[in-house]
């Protein structure tokens, strides 16, 4: 345990002494943690010993997601999102529910021996985008805003709705092959239930002590700051106690928290979106090493063709479906569908997995999505910065009043992940 501690801290010291350098390139911090993960895993220096299975893998990647849903959610100004949800609408509610019928069929197609709800649950599983691993196409301010932010709020908001998605699918593909003696039906009411019970308790808290004791000067300003985290951490606790979803119950929460603290809520976010960041690189790391390393000697024809037609073909067939009508221009339509990285909620579904299900084909979905995620980080990383500019470039071309009309509209920016604030458009260029 102590050489993955090592190792693990040593790669973050790493990658923090470069990070500036590393802005803008085609290296992205994920590639590099994944890289070192690999690196110190048994399948090279074998210095990260950790099984899959082990405790320590769930428990950091469940407090991982469960940080991010609570941010995500607290971000979310139901107001702004309202009046510009154009785009995050179609992504979420046409573009979501496509990705993974496709996904499924799919996996059907090239794994004949899935049951219909395995090849459902890869699906699940996979669809979740993370904006984190190609930071800079949500960060550069010479892309559209509109275009940026639909893809942030689409980022912050498919892992949250798919999260009861992933537990009815694993009920149905567990009843489906009898590993399980509850009834599906029993099992979903359990884990969405108690999960919103454990959200709404810790919500309420949390929004309630920024709202009132906040606004009365009671809570010095470091303090203020450790709320979200209590809060994330209250709502897992109470829904996994009750034997609920703990992520449904942070994510939950974390919408009300932000409803209910407001401005105070954003004062207090920049600390949960820190500790993510250290999670998640952590997450990564082990990723490469634990998950990643080892599953790259199972990887199968099938495998590979899956993990890059989820990343291409049932990802931007949906999205150009979704984007049909709104007016968006080829390249955008291109730019969305290509930037829909897997990431950091695939892992710890992944995980979930592992642990709390037997599936006869539980291998062949875990390998998949091992493979599927580090081509992601790999891919999406490699391009974000180099495609971002030119999408730039392209909408620039455009004499500013003759810009692509939809493009063009106006957004109200919102805060992005790991950034505890919002990312302001650049001023028009004279």
């Amino acid at each position: 345990m102590s050489s993955t501690l090592i190792w693990v801290a040593g790669a973050i010291l790493v990658v923090a002494a470069v990070s500036r350098r590393l802005s803008g390139t085609p290296l992205t911090p994920a590639m590099a943690f994944v890289a070192l993960g690999v690196l110190g895993g048994p399948e090279v220096l074998d210095l990260i010993t950790d099984a899959p299975t082990d405790s320590t893998v769930r428990t950091l990647a469940e407090a991982t997601l469960a940080l991010v849903l609570f941010a995500d959610a607290s971000r979310i100004n139901v107001g702004v999102l309202r009046r510009e949800s154009a785009i995050p609408a179609r992504l979420l509610g046409v573009g979501l529910p496509l990705t993974i019928a496709l996904g499924a069929l799919l996996a059907k197609a090239l794994f004949p021996a899935l049951t219909i709800a395995e090849a459902l649950l890869l699906a699940v599983v996979l669809a979740p985008t993370d904006a984190a691993l190609g930071q800079a196409v949500v960060t550069e301010p010479r892309l559209p805003i509109r275009i940026r932010q639909g893809l942030n709020v689409e980022s912050g908001l498919n892992d949250g709705i798919c999260v009861p998605l992933l537990f009815i699918v694993l009920a149905w593909a567990e009843t489906e092959a009898h590993t399980t003696s509850h009834h599906a039906l029993t099992i979903i009411a359990e884990e969405i239930g108690y999960g919103i019970v454990g959200g709404v308790a810790s919500g309420v808290a949390a929004g309630a002590i920024v709202r009132v004791a906040g606004r009365r000067g009671l809570i010095a300003a470091p303090w203020l700051q450790v709320i979200p985290v209590a809060g994330a951490t209250l709502a897992y606790g109470i829904a996994a106690a009750l034997g609920g979803s703990g992520f449904i119950a942070a994510f939950l929460a974390g919408g009300i928290f932000g409803a209910l603290a407001g401005r105070d809520g954003e004062r207090a976010a920049p600390f949960i979106e820190q500790a993510g960041d250290v999670l998640n690189a952590t997450t990564f790391v082990l990723f490469g090493a634990v998950l990643l390393g080892p599953a790259l000697t199972h990887v199968t024809w099938q495998v590979a063709a899956y993990a890059v037609l989820s990343l291409t073909f049932a990802r931007m067939v949906p999205v150009a479906v979704a984007m049909l009508g709104s007016g968006a221009q080829r390249a955008t339509v291109a730019f969305l569908g290509w930037f829909g990285p897997r990431g950091l909620a695939s892992i710890v579904f992944a995980v979930i997995i592992v642990e709390e299900s037997n599936l006869p084909h539980t291998n062949t979905i875990l390998v998949t999505t091992y493979a599927a995620v580090g081509l992601s980080v790999f891919a999406h990383g490699l391009t974000a910065a180099p495609l971002a500019d030119r999408y730039a470039r392209w909408y620039e071309s455009h004499p500013h009043a003759a810009r692509p009309p939809m493009e063009s509209a106006p957004a109200t920016a919102h805060r992005l992940r790991g950034t505890g604030r919002p990312h302001l458009p650049a001023p028009p260029r004279r």
